[in-house]
């Protein structure tokens, strides 16, 4: 049986702790090799440091040694008897929203770290709005540097509190909040001997345990076509696959579906993976279905259950984070592209524009420049096939594309009609 996997993102603002507790993650864990140790240590020993800066082990761009700041998304991988883990290192600035939307898109659980001493600040709630606005379904709260306010629990419970009260304003649906040391190691891998007071779980225990399967919507059968199979051999002449990753839901042989926009239906004769036929297929599942039925199929059609199909829809309402310099608006050229779908758009109203850090909404503004947030209406050139992004992350997003250079510019969350 396959190690299950955990997908996590890391914010926080700047200097609470991010990359150092992630060094500490993997060191403590056994996860950095040797010679990474030791290039770490050198340039520890370089920049004056009378200890292994832990925190360098995932600052990988030179710029982001020689600033002392992470600027792009790191990506890190570990494992544990238990689990295995892709890590999301996203930069604390709010010149870099961008890319913690990006590295926090596809996360089952996100950490913010707050520093002890500054308490929670404008960057705390404006990054757990992001992890709540990303529909990230477990949120870590992870108070650190409890080693420079003598591990006083009194300090410990004014910011749970104060987190609390601001989290009940958004949609998060598992909150737990752990007081830690990256630096010195506390409650990170093994439970802190300078906290007896907390009685709740070290941040590994929680990382390897924490419920993920439950979170995918397993109701709604979804298959995004995403390559159609005729081999070239004369001997499986008639072999037609339909390949894709499983979107949502359940699917069987001999189960009844329909293909859109043909809104043709079939079933399914055979479900094939890279090992083999399988009995049934479900989310993020790589799959080729056969049909019974030769009917036409292609690249960026739907495959989902007659009586359960997602909404053909031309208008999309979505909220919008821009990504680049020149902003959006009025006559830009622009495509979405959603699961395996690209289509051409037309920008049609931003109906308000959101500060992320009061979460007030700007009705006024007419454009989104970079790293702004804002609610949008599209239309498409043709129906897109995409289900609410708080019922299925996987078919209620897509990514915005500019005609003209073929860049990413903007990611999207269709919003419920």
């Amino acid at each position: 049986m396959p190690m299950d996997l955990l997908r996590f993102a890391t914010a926080g603002s700047v200097d609470d702790g991010k990359s150092t507790l992630i060094g500490r993650l993997l060191f403590d864990s056994k996860s950095i090799f040797d010679d990474q140790l030791n290039a770490v240590e050198r340039t520890s020993r370089d920049k004056g440091f009378d200890y292994t800066n832990l925190a360098l082990v995932t600052d990988g761009l030179r710029a982001e040694r020689e600033q002392g700041i992470t600027i792009d998304v790191a990506y890190r991988y570990f494992h544990t008897p238990k689990r295995k883990f892709i890590i999301a290192d996203t930069p604390g600035h709010i010149q870099y929203t961008r890319n913690m939307v990006t590295g926090a898109s596809t996360a089952d659980l996100a950490i913010v770290l707050v520093d002890a001493r500054a308490g929670i600040v404008e960057q705390t709630r404006r990054h757990a709005f992001l992890v709540s606005l990303l529909r990230v379904p477990h949120l870590v709260l992870c108070i650190n540097k409890m080693d420079l306010v003598d591990y006083d629990q009194d300090v410990y419970e004014r910011l749970r509190q104060e987190f609390l009260s601001f989290a009940t304003k958004l949609a998060i649906p598992d909150l737990q909040i752990i007081p830690i040391s990256a630096l010195l190691g506390d409650n990170v891998v093994e439970r802190s001997t300078n906290m007896p007071w907390y009685d709740g779980p070290a941040l590994l225990h929680q990382l390897e345990n924490v419920y993920v399967s439950s979170d995918r919507n397993m109701v709604d059968a979804r298959m995004p076509v995403q390559y159609v199979i005729r081999p070239q051999s004369n001997e499986y002449h008639d072999y037609r696959g339909y390949a894709g990753q499983i979107a949502g839901g359940v699917f069987k042989p001999g189960d009844e579906v329909m293909v859109m926009p043909s809104g043709l239906t079939s079933r399914i004769s055979a479900i094939e993976t890279a090992d083999g036929p399988v009995a049934e297929a479900f989310s993020p599942m790589s799959v080729t279905f056969r049909l019974e039925d030769d009917i036409d199929v292609s690249r960026g059609d739907m495959i989902a259950r007659p009586h359960n199909a997602p909404e053909p829809r031309q208008d999309l309402d979505a909220m919008v984070c821009w990504m680049v310099d020149s902003p959006l608006k009025q006559g830009r050229r622009l495509l979405i592209k959603h699961t395996t779908r690209t289509v051409r758009v037309a920008f049609r109203e931003l109906q308000y524009r959101l500060d992320i850090n009061t979460l007030h909404r700007d009705e006024t503004a007419e454009t989104l420049s970079l790293n702004e947030i804002g609610r949008v209406r599209f239309r498409a050139a043709q129906p897109v096939f995409a289900d609410p992004y708080s019922r299925n992350r996987l078919t209620g997003g897509f990514i915005v594309i500019d005609a003209g250079t073929n860049a990413t510019v903007g990611a999207g969350m269709v919003l419920d009609n």
